[in-house]
């Protein structure tokens, strides 16, 4: 089991749901709405759109219970001042990477989504790097990452938090990864 992520800067907060977030239930369900509907967060990633408040709910209940029972750890980036949640990093465990790919080895794998107003910021190149090395810090061995090769910006971060291109996933993606040395 993976313990939470926590960090913070002077402007943004990494935090898995908190006690305080059940408080806000349908404001958090429509800050994950309008990013998971974004047609400019999603360019990339299609399959993860959500397409009403409902599914974003059921989306965030889901990801409570995946959190709790291991499968999948979402975390929410969130503005300090507004307290609005600018976008999301989930850790997938190796054993729900195994209901969805085939692959030689399975790794944790890593994926991240940021509103449109917040892409270009360099951001996720900020965050990212830390949240690596607090999973590695873990005692995680492997974390993965699939990047479709057109997605230049995503593809920057991943090198700036140290991932290496590792080999084509399919026709349209990369496998990027970064190893405990």
């Amino acid at each position: 089991m993976i313990s939470p992520i926590h960090f913070e800067n002077d402007h943004f907060l990494i935090h898995s749901f908190r006690p305080s977030d059940l408080e806000r239930f349908t404001g958090l369900a429509n800050e994950v709405f309008c990013i998971l509907s974004d047609d400019h967060t999603l360019h990339y990633l299609p399959a993860k759109r959500l397409q009403s408040l409902e599914e974003a709910e059921h989306f965030l209940r889901s990801m409570i219970i995946n959190f709790h029972s291991g499968r999948n750890y979402l975390h929410f980036i969130s503005d300090k001042r507004s307290g609005k949640v600018v976008g999301m990093i989930d850790l997938i465990s190796p054993a729900l990477a195994r209901e969805h790919y085939q692959i030689d080895r399975y790794p944790f794998f890593i994926e991240f989504y940021l509103a449109s107003f917040a892409s270009g910021c360099y951001l996720m190149s900020e965050l990212l790097p830390a949240v690596v090395d607090q999973l590695l810090n873990q005692g995680i061995e492997s974390i993965g990452a699939v990047v479709n090769r057109q997605n230049t910006p995503a593809k920057k971060v991943l090198k700036k938090a140290r991932f290496k291109r590792k080999q084509a996933f399919d026709v349209l993606q990369d496998f990027y990864e970064i190893r405990v040395a």
